[in-house]
């Protein structure tokens, strides 16, 4: 469950609706675009900043042209990632280009994130005399001092948030840096490097007909808002791809299945960045950075055919970590009722842990840090939601980690395994005094507007805000008391469709989200809708589809639902509550006959969420207490977070207030 947000419009704009109608003029005034002129900067961003805006870029470039025309050996320093990758092989193929003696490292995940010194005894024994970092190094401050000692040039390009000391060395080059004044903040290490061609090279436009491809890659891939300049790299690069003159890239988006004609950044995201991911998650990602430097055909098919099979077993292994969380929250189901979920096992991969957290969050709506172990070391990733600092709660647990990074919504760790316990403890008391009352897991709507309002003309008009990403996504719609007037399965039942109609106006609604035996909305129902608005051609005709995102009965009262699960939790965690509320807590015969029979009736199907938001006027709390009276009592099984609820035959009745849950709750608040 999630809450709901929809801006309200901030005042008529008379200015902005004469130039853009009501409709854009609405949207984009409900972004933060309050006049002509922000919107035209919107829209018409067509260059890139001047690069040597950045501190120390110019003392980058200096030490650059010096090696090459010293004709000393360089290596680039890159990371596992997809943005890590594609800065490496901007930066290396330039490099090449320009008849330097130069090589690449990217770190294996085993040995972690950044520089490290092993790999740089590697390089030096190799014969580098600089190295340059992309996508890493601003943190490297004892790896920089041991350079310094071996008489090896060091420059820094990364886009992270710097410690408190930032490396001493030839150039440090990093728009987070508290003495750079530059623009540059949204930038990944892809556009950096992209900023650090464009100082070299010192044309812009030949860098951008190059290079603007595999930056677009790194920035959509590395999740960077699509504003400003990023919004600007990324429409050159997707130009780029449709005349695609890269032979591995070709070949990666055919074995993706995808048509550069008709490339966009939610491809990308989609398609072509899990697969470069893929490299360094299974195996290692020079095969992700040697795809895309390939010089022939035969080369590019062998290594693409063999980045799809590793992003078959890495979903293959993303499932079974997966599956082994569920069974693992199945054994121990109080994990789910703390404010943060925090999980373990043994040998769970650690390059899919990210994106286990990332469904774990979407399917319980909390924070959420997996950690996997194997020889005595634990490493984990986690996720986080709006409103609670993933990069704050692992710096109050610095003590513990013996590495650690991130930002306010994804963090990476490793520690002792044996200090798991220590860090679920230290976790969970940091929440409690930091966040007696967790921020809410919400979904959010750019602007409010009935069905009539979503005609062909102004769906066409959105195509002005692409290319859609973070921080310029696109647009969702909330129309708020539609009338179902059908509904059907596709796809077997997997997806459902129905008509929706408001305003006069009826729609047809997919939704990928929502099996047909889970559409409980029944034909008449009225419900509010998030949903992005797409035209669908068919047989020479032109429609609009809502692709529905969030769905839920018009008449639901959010406010009732978030203040009886926090209730819930609080309850189930042993904090207790105020007795006032018990009538609201603890339900009687009566009500626990009808919970009963409602899950008898059921037969499984329902969440104890979807019970209280299509079963009546239920109080959740009261729900899920009875539940679990009743699973304690041996009455059903209760899947973890009451996902599901099955009756258990058995003889006799049973008086569930005589001991166990409810008579504690009796005793405690009545």
């Amino acid at each position: 469950m999630k809450k709901w947000l929809c801006p309200e419009l901030p005042g008529e704009n008379a200015e902005m609706a004469r130039e853009f109608g009501d409709f854009l003029g609405g949207l984009l005034t409900r972004r933060g675009i309050h006049s002509v002129q922000q919107a035209q900067e919107y829209f018409a961003c067509s260059s890139l900043t001047d690069p040597f805006l950045l501190k120390d870029m110019d003392a980058a470039v200096e030490m650059i042209r010096s090696a090459l025309d010293e004709g000393r050996k360089i290596t680039v320093y890159g990371d596992y990632d997809c943005d890590g990758v594609t800065a490496t092989v901007m930066l290396y193929s330039y490099l090449e280009a320009m008849g330097a003696e130069v090589e690449f490292y990217i770190p294996d995940r085993a040995e972690g994130y950044g520089m490290n010194i092993d790999a740089l005894r590697r390089i030096i024994a190799g014969g580098t005399e600089l190295i340059i970092t992309v996508d890493n190094g601003i943190s490297a401050i004892e790896e920089a001092e041991f350079l310094r000692e071996q008489g090896i040039d060091l420059v820094i390009t990364d886009h992270h948030q710097p410690p408190q000391d930032i490396p001493v060395c030839a150039a440090c080059v990093d728009p987070h840096r508290a003495d750079d004044s530059s623009p540059c903040k949204e930038l990944c290490g892809a556009g950096m490097v992209l900023k650090l061609l464009c100082a070299l090279e010192e044309d812009e436009e030949f860098v951008l007909e190059q290079y603007a491809e595999l930056a677009a890659i790194g920035t959509i891939g590395d999740v960077m808002p699509l504003t400003g300049e990023n919004r600007y790299i990324v429409r050159r690069g997707l130009e780029n791809i449709q005349s695609c003159q890269n032979i591995g890239l070709e070949r990666l988006l055919k074995t993706a299945g995808v048509s550069p004609e008709g490339i966009t950044a939610n491809s990308v995201a989609y398609y072509i960045s899990p697969r470069i991911n893929a490299a360094g998650r299974m195996a290692h990602a020079d095969k992700a950075a040697r795809l895309l430097l390939a010089d022939s055909p035969e080369t590019a098919m062998l290594l693409a055919e063999e980045l799809e099979q590793l992003n078959t077993e890495r979903r293959s292994a993303e499932s079974t970590v997966y599956d082994e969380v569920t069974t693992k929250l199945t054994e121990h189901p109080s994990i789910l009722s703390q404010r943060v979920i925090v999980v373990s096992g043994e040998g769970w991969h650690h390059g899919i842990l990210g994106i286990v957290s990332a469904k774990l969050l979407e399917r319980y709506g909390k924070p959420v840090f997996v950690i996997g172990t194997e020889n005595g070391e634990g490493r984990g990733s986690a996720r986080g939601i709006d409103g609670f600092s993933i990069h704050k709660l692992l710096e109050n647990c610095s003590d513990i980690l013996t590495k650690y990074g991130g930002h306010p919504k994804a963090g990476g760790f490793s520690l002792p395994a044996e200090r798991i316990d220590d860090f679920i403890e230290k976790v969970n008391e940091y929440c409690r005094r930091c966040y007696p009352k967790m921020p809410v897991y919400t979904a959010s709507a750019d602007m409010e507007v009935s069905c009539a309002q979503l005609t062909k003309d102004n769906i066409e008009l959105l195509s002005r805000l692409e290319p859609f990403g973070e921080g310029n996504r696109q647009p969702v719609f909330f129309i708020k008391n539609c009338t179902v007037r059908s509904k059907r399965a596709l796809k077997d039942g997997r997806f459902t469709s129905f008509e929706a109609e408001s305003g006069g106006a009826v729609l047809k609604a997919l939704c990928f989200r929502i099996p047909f035996a889970e559409f409980y909305a029944q034909v008449g129902d009225r419900v509010d809708i998030m949903a992005v608005a797409e035209l669908n051609e068919y047989n020479g005709n032109t429609s609009v589809t809502l692709k529905v995102q969030e769905l839920r009965p018009s008449d639901f009262n959010e406010d009732r639902f978030f203040a009886a699960a926090r209730v819930y939790e609080e309850l189930i965690r042993g904090e207790g509550c105020d007795s006032r509320l018990a009538p609201r807590v603890i339900p009687d015969r009566e009500a626990l006959k009808g919970i009963y029979d409602m899950v008898r009736k059921d037969g499984g199907r329902m969440s104890a969420e979807d019970m209280c938001v299509y079963g009546g006027n239920i109080n959740y709390c009261m729900l899920r207490i009875a539940l679990d009276a009743f699973a304690e009592a041996g009455m059903i099984s209760l899947a973890p977070g009451a996902e599901r609820s099955t009756v258990i035959p058995a003889g006799g009745k049973k008086d569930l207030f005589s001991q166990g849950l409810l008579a504690e709750l009796k005793a405690q608040l009545v």
